[in-house]
């Protein structure tokens, strides 16, 4: 599958793959944070774009635009400022780009997964980006009036990755007793009483090596029996860089 970002002449947008890292997990105790696979799996599952130009950003509560106030850092380009535009208390980033998915599938553009940012959160949408000839804006929405929230040059602004657009709508959520599926409730009970048993030899017997302090089944694919269902289970992500793709005009000129 290939996601392009068309670039027009002025444009220099900052991409790069997603980083399974956090500061707030780097800080916890042990690292400890970094044993949840779903955060980094989820923390890495697409691509960031990096701010051109960093900034400060006040907000006086009210709803019109210019109760926002965009502070851009010296230097830089006009258009690669931050800007009030919208009102209702968000500030506006401008995507250098024009992406294209394949035929049927979106992109999925937000904040980055599992990172907080004090007095702002990132409001988050979904662009059919297999048509529109259109950029789009990336918009936090500051949540404290007169609180100054810095944006700091190459900070992760937003986080895209694309979406096949029909799946949600043919999705047919049901409830079902457990006892439905015997092989499912016998390897969840396993799971529960392998569990139990760990808690308890880690509260009688606390061992001095961080990693035994984690029982690791969902981290290595496997259930308490130690077999591994699915050979597709993963521990990490290998997000592709932006390259150069081929384009008529510069296969003229090697020609």
């Amino acid at each position: 599958m290939e996601l392009k970002c068309f670039v027009y002449p002025g444009w220099a947008p900052r991409i790069r793959p997603a980083s399974p890292r956090r500061e707030w997990m780097d800080a916890s105790p042990e690292s400890f944070a970094y044993r949840c696979l779903p955060l980094g799996i989820a923390n890495s599952h697409g691509w960031e774009i990096l701010n051109p130009r960093g900034c400060e950003v006040i907000w006086n509560g009210g709803p019109a635009a210019e109760d926002v106030v965009v502070r851009p850092d010296p230097g830089g380009q006009d258009h690669d400022a931050a800007v009030a535009l919208f009102g209702l208390g968000t500030v506006t980033f401008h995507i250098a780009g024009i992406f294209r998915t394949p035929a049927g599938w979106n992109l999925w553009a937000g904040g980055p997964p599992n990172s907080a940012k004090d007095g702002t959160s990132p409001l988050t949408g979904l662009v059919e980006t297999d048509w529109a000839p259109f950029t789009f804006t990336m918009n936090w929405k500051l949540t404290r009036p007169n609180h100054p929230v810095r944006f700091e040059e190459g900070e992760p602004i937003c986080f895209i990755f694309p979406v096949e657009r029909r799946v949600i709508d043919s999705v047919t959520p049901t409830f079902a007793p457990i006892g439905d599926d015997p092989e499912l409730m016998a390897r969840f009970e396993a799971w529960s009483r392998s569990r139990y048993e760990f808690q308890g030899r880690m509260r009688s017997h606390p061992p001095s090596a961080p990693a035994e302090k984690w029982q690791k089944f969902y981290h290595q694919g496997v259930d308490a029996s130690g077999g591994c269902p699915r050979p597709d289970h993963q521990t990490k992500l290998h997000v592709a860089p932006f390259g150069l793709a081929p384009s008529p005009a510069r296969e003229a000129i090697r020609g």
